[in-house]
């Protein structure tokens, strides 16, 4: 791990369990896409150094203004908190367009893991600005059979009742307004079971909801960037499927 992820990481255990937001802005005065970036933890911490400030560096490098979202987590992150932190995200992000040169039309929500399921519930939930594209990571899609049993505990609390265990499966509530989808997973994953990803593809299927799912081979969970190994085309594939998304 490099100095910076180290640091990163040590930061990202320690720091405040409350609500943060980082932006990594582009200054060159010029308008620029945006994305909003959930980082993964099971609801327990934000994993920022691999599911964050990589992503938003690797945008930046790109062209794209990126936001790094500090929701609460463990002991604060019963639902409905974090949820409520990303639409307070997103309202500050939005507030603040003109300031930071952002392309409002032209903007994407990230999510990894936990994150992942914060951001697809997100758009399941809210009334807020929809994303021009979602981008998922290895999520938590679902809080039932299949679900990260952590995530779950730390969102429901270990005696969750059937229907908000119902209510925060993401893949029982995808409508035809859903915004278009781009997902990923590794077939090795040990944490977030691979079957959360086809579940989702399959509703979006059903609902005919644009989107693009690729499964990599030998792949596991927490990998990022996925640097070095076959799933590492998939920022590229996120990017391209988000920006054939702005022309429609």
């Amino acid at each position: 791990m490099k100095r910076t992820d180290l640091l990163q990481a040590v930061y990202d255990f320690w720091r405040p369990n409350r609500y943060g937001l980082k932006a990594f802005l582009i200054n060159d005065g010029q308008k620029h896409p945006f994305a909003i970036i959930c980082p993964g933890g099971a609801y327990g911490m934000v994993c920022s150094f691999m599911e964050g400030r990589p992503y938003a560096e690797a945008l930046n490098r790109i062209g794209c203004h990126a936001f790094v979202v500090y929701y609460r987590v463990g002991k604060k992150a019963r639902y409905p908190r974090p949820q409520e932190d990303l639409r307070q995200a997103i309202e500050d992000v939005m507030a603040r367009a003109e300031e930071w040169n952002l392309d409002t039309d032209s903007w994407s929500l990230w999510g990894s893991s936990a994150g992942g399921h914060l951001a697809a519930s997100y758009c399941v939930e809210d009334r807020g600005p929809k994303p021009t594209a979602l981008i998922l990571t290895y999520p938590v899609v679902t809080m039932g059979e299949h679900t990260r049993v952590g995530s779950r505990k730390n969102l429901l609390g270990k005696d969750a009742d059937q229907d908000m265990i119902d209510r925060l499966s993401v893949e029982r509530h995808i409508t035809t307004d859903y915004p278009p989808v781009y997902v990923w997973n590794g077939t090795i994953d040990r944490i977030v079971e691979p079957v959360n990803s086809r579940m989702l593809e399959e509703a979006l299927e059903r609902t005919g909801v644009p989107h693009l799912a690729e499964e990599f081979e030998g792949v596991g969970h927490g990998v990022g960037l996925a640097k070095g190994t076959d799933a590492e085309v998939w920022f590229e594939h996120a990017i391209g499927f988000w920006k054939n998304r702005m022309s429609h």
